[in-house]
């Protein structure tokens, strides 16, 4: 079955599964903006809607951003088709597509992305983001 052979496509398909079943659950158990520690004065998890992008920026500017990801998206794809990658380059693409397709999924249903993991660090809370979040920045 090609679609198996593809390393790229199964990296991107299990970043999509993953990150959406985690913000389905997260949407289902937590009230939005409220926090629920893990790791006390650490580690907690929320639910927000960001209307930006990575750390707010551009916040209210959903659609914007979804424009350019989906012209990013079209652009690495043409790039990559037919391009020869070692296996360890497969899987970063693929993480990296489906980082960009599951954020770009929320911006579509929700005119926003659906974030969830938050840090704090004494009185400073880093910027709450996603597993697709992560995986774009991993992939990079």
């Amino acid at each position: 079955m090609i679609l198996l052979k593809n390393k790229k496509i199964i990296f991107c398909i299990i970043i999509i599964i993953l990150d959406q079943l985690v913000k389905f659950l997260i949407n289902s158990n937590i009230s939005l903006e409220k926090e629920i520690f893990v790791i006390p004065n650490f580690f907690y998890l929320t639910n927000l809607l960001n209307t930006g992008g990575a750390f707010s920026i551009f916040e209210g500017n959903s659609i914007l951003l979804g424009i350019i990801g989906i012209v990013f998206l079209l652009i690495l794809v043409k790039y990559l088709n037919n391009k020869k990658l070692k296996p360890l380059e497969k899987m970063s693409y693929g993480i990296l597509i489906g980082g960009i397709i599951s954020n770009l999924i929320d911006r579509i249903y929700l005119n926003g992305v659906r974030d969830y993991i938050g840090l704090k660090f004494g009185n400073y809370y880093y910027p709450v983001f996603n597993l697709a979040d992560i995986g774009i920045v991993i992939s990079i």
